[in-house]
Order: C-alpha cells, then structure tokens, then sequence
C-alpha cells in the first residue's frame, strides 16, 4: 500500500526545523532527506529513522522494524511522531552520523 501525500506532508512539517528537508518518492513510498542525506523513510503511512547510535540513545527505548519486506530495521516513529521539536532534534542528531550520498558517474 501506498503511502499517503498528507501523511508524508505531515511529516514534513513536523521535522521542518531539521534543516533542508525533502521527500522523494520511491516506489510508491518516499524517501526522506535532510541536508541531502537520507535520513527515513516513509512505507505505508508509517516513519522509519534510519538507525543511528546517537539516534538510539536519544530514543531510548527503541522500537524497530523493518519498512519493507527484505529491509533492514529502522526505528520506527509512533509515539512521538506528533511532536515536532522531539522529531525534529532525532533527525539533527542522526544525520551526523549518517554518510553523505555518493556522488552519481556522469553517464
């Protein structure tokens, strides 16, 4: 199932103060980057932070899962996912940790 364009708009404005944020769409999902770098995922109406040590401890108590069949597990976002200043400070926190995105060959 698809995800939702108000779902993925809702979770946009929720992390808006987490630098420049986007979403791409990936196969009927989206793709969420901060500052270029993926930082989530959104499958099925639901958000997946990619998972980070420094996301985990700011967490606590994790709850993770894969965001579609075959993937590894993200931290999946349920609680917490209506305050935007707690959302908006994991995906800070986590796109330290994450790499930047390899440059695409020239073709």
């Amino acid at each position: 199932m698809a995800s939702d364009q108000n779902f993925v708009d809702f979770v946009l404005d929720q992390i808006k103060n987490a630098g420049v944020i986007t979403a791409k769409k990936m196969f009927g999902e989206y793709g969420i980057y901060s500052d270029e770098k993926l930082v989530g995922l959104i499958c099925d109406n639901k958000l997946f932070i990619k998972p980070t040590n420094s996301g985990r401890e700011f967490i606590g108590n994790v709850l993770e899962a894969p965001p579609y069949e075959g993937a590894k597990p993200s931290f999946l976002i349920e609680d917490k996912i209506e305050d935007s200043e707690w959302l908006s400070e994991l995906v800070r926190i986590s796109i330290k940790e994450l790499p930047l995105p390899k440059p695409k060959k020239k073709k």
